[in-house]
């Protein structure tokens, strides 16, 4: 295990506890130097082994990032989880993917349609098709009883999402949503100190999600979810993440919601003076834009991922910018979702959160404060901080180096693999409560999300979170 010492612990051992610092860019000065400062590692979950005496099978709707990801899982783990069918309409995907999981001929379709003309022949699909494409193939997936992990967001309205949870009570299969961030140890562990009473009552929270202003441009201007009528509002196709994990945090019902936000900065209006419709027409201000796509991907070669193309050299990558939308200039595209956004929340009890969404930030990495009755929570991923007003006994909780083995190189504090793994496991078991985003339990931070952009296009209009189902 590596010993790798925070900047607070380092301060506590050379005399300066009581100085100034910060976590994770919150900045948090000690009350006093008398403050008792202790620091302990985040630990893992332990899970129950259970005997695989077979593996469960599982087909995989969509070769792209999501679906290699969580059928990596297979790969690490061959006794528990075996990968035989793919769904895929890019040709090299689906080839690539087949070659990893050794899928046969006959288990290879091009599109998830294809799969449900035969008879089940596997015990779960996973479903990581574009957003537009989950309620198909969830509402027939179930009906033919398979489980499924399903991809968030559940669907693109909020009558979809109740039709495939109505679909998932009809049948009694399990479907687990992607809410990867419950099953990050950082998230689980402030869970539980939440929930142990360390800080009392919860009274309120802030939550931000820094998106990276890269990754705004790739994904939210350029990319699949910048357009809310081909996929869903940003609410939802990115931050539905974040109304989950607060509502799964405070534990109480959330009864209503209102919302700001805008498109600022991505629009023709804002366009520079001698700007082209792409970066690769000779655009006069390339060189000195930050969202230039030739510096993304032909010369950093990042977020390659989405470009399509089977070679990362650079002449594939300029060819594609010319005519594919990665190209194009990023004032100049069909984008319509927000790049940042405010959302207030009233909870049951009284308890306030706030939720901001920015898109033009150096940095990524989800930043929460918890403020109790009895203590608070500061916190940014990798580390948090509770303080108890009762003892003043401050304790730095660390994330230890838990992304080794199958977990290495895996998103969201680690949460990706760790639902893999959990969804796994209540299929082998048929027991849904192996897992803490079911769809049952995943519906209300979707419904907080749709309120708000109902709220956010009405100018700030308070409406109630009335889950009624």
């Amino acid at each position: 295990m590596k010993s790798n010492f925070s900047r607070r612990e380092a301060l506590k051992r050379i005399g300066l506890g009581s100085a100034a610092v910060t976590v994770g860019g919150i900045g948090m000065v000690n009350a006093s130097s008398k403050d008792l400062v202790d620091t302990q590692y985040i630990e893992d979950k332990k899970v129950q082994p259970i005997n695989f005496e077979q593996p469960i099978t599982a087909i995989v709707l969509g070769a792209g990032g999501r679906g290699n990801l969580y059928a990596g899982y297979a790969l690490d783990n061959p006794k528990e989880l075996n990968i035989i069918g793919v769904a895929e309409p890019i040709k090299y995907r689906r080839d690539n993917f087949s070659k990893s999981h050794n899928i046969s001929e006959s288990n290879q379709f091009i599109t998830w349609e294809h799969v449900f003309e035969r008879p089940k022949f596997a015990d779960a699909v996973i479903i990581t098709t574009p957003d537009a494409l989950h309620y198909g193939p969830a509402m027939k997936a179930i009906e033919m009883g398979y489980d499924v992990l399903l991809e968030k967001a559940i669907a693109q309205t909020w009558d979809e999402c109740y039709d495939i949870l109505k679909q998932q009570r009809k049948y009694g299969k399990i479907v687990a949503i992607c809410h990867v961030l419950r099953y990050a140890p950082y998230f689980v562990k402030m869970k539980e100190i939440i929930d142990s009473g360390k800080i009392g009552e919860v009274v309120s929270v802030q939550h931000f999600e820094p998106v990276e202003h890269i990754h705004m441009s790739h994904s939210f201007v350029r990319g699949n979810w910048g357009n809310s009528k081909k996929s869903t509002p940003m609410i939802l196709s990115k931050s539905c993440h974040d109304t989950d994990i607060i509502r799964w945090l405070v534990g109480k019902p959330c009864k209503k919601v209102s919302s700001f936000g805008s498109l600022k900065l991505f629009r023709s209006q804002s366009a520079p003076q001698g700007s082209t419709k792409r970066c690769t027409d000779g655009c006069a201000v390339e060189r000195e834009c930050p969202f230039s796509a030739i510096k993304i991907y032909a010369e950093r070669k990042i977020f390659l991922h989405h470009l399509k193309l089977e070679k990362h050299d650079t002449d594939s990558i300029m060819e594609n910018l010319k005519t594919g939308p990665y190209g194009r200039c990023v004032y100049h595209c069909d984008n319509d979702v927000v790049d940042h956004q405010v959302v207030n929340m009233q909870f049951e009890d009284d308890i306030t959160a706030s939720f901001s969404m920015e898109g033009l930030t150096s940095y990524g990495g989800r930043r929460t404060r918890i403020m109790g009755t009895m203590g608070d929570i500061v916190g940014d991923m990798d580390s948090m901080t509770v303080f108890d007003f009762r003892t003043r006994e401050q304790k730095h909780w660390t994330a230890k180096d838990i992304n080794d083995g199958i977990y290495a190189g895996h998103g969201h504090g680690g949460g990706d693999m760790r639902l893999a793994r959990d969804f796994v496991r209540a299929v082998k078991l048929q027991d849904p409560t192996q897992l803490t985003s079911t769809i049952e339990a995943s519906m209300e931070s979707h419904l907080i999300g749709f309120q708000a952009e109902k709220s956010r296009l009405k100018g700030g209009k308070v409406f109630d979170v009335n889950l009624n189902v």
